[in-house]
């Protein structure tokens, strides 16, 4: 295991215990087009309210907070509330100012849109 690893899984470790809850990754998709590149992660039962995106240098955090918030008495539990968190690098090329983020649903989907400087063109050749 290498140490980032270790630091990573500490730190993940301190965060269930201080907070009491699980912490999980939360599956994610990439996408990437000429245009912009997609994240699509799910977060079921995170809200808009219980949901945190930032970028810090290169750094985009996803973190939600799933609440089960049901009224009666539990009979049964197959799940508890959990919190998610992950990171990742952005890659040079992003124009960081619009990014944009959107949650339906449990879906969490964030637009990282590429600058104009690496986005393909077309070079037009003119004969003679």
């Amino acid at each position: 295991m290498s140490t980032q690893s270790q630091m990573m899984n500490a730190k993940e470790r301190a965060r269930e215990s201080v907070a009491g809850r699980p912490v999980m990754a939360p599956a994610v998709d990439i996408y990437e087009n000429a245009e912009e590149i997609l994240l699509v992660a799910d977060l079921p039962g995170v809200t808009e309210e219980g949901l945190v995106v930032r970028l810090e240098k290169d750094q985009l955090s996803i973190e939600g907070r799933m609440e089960l918030s049901q009224s009666g008495t539990l009979l049964a539990a197959g799940f508890r509330s959990v919190d998610y968190r992950r990171e990742f690098v952005v890659p040079k090329g992003i124009d960081a100012e619009k990014i944009a983020a959107t949650l339906k649903q449990g879906v969490l989907r964030v637009k990282l849109p590429k600058i104009p400087a690496v986005k393909p063109r077309q070079i037009t050749v003119q004969a003679g």
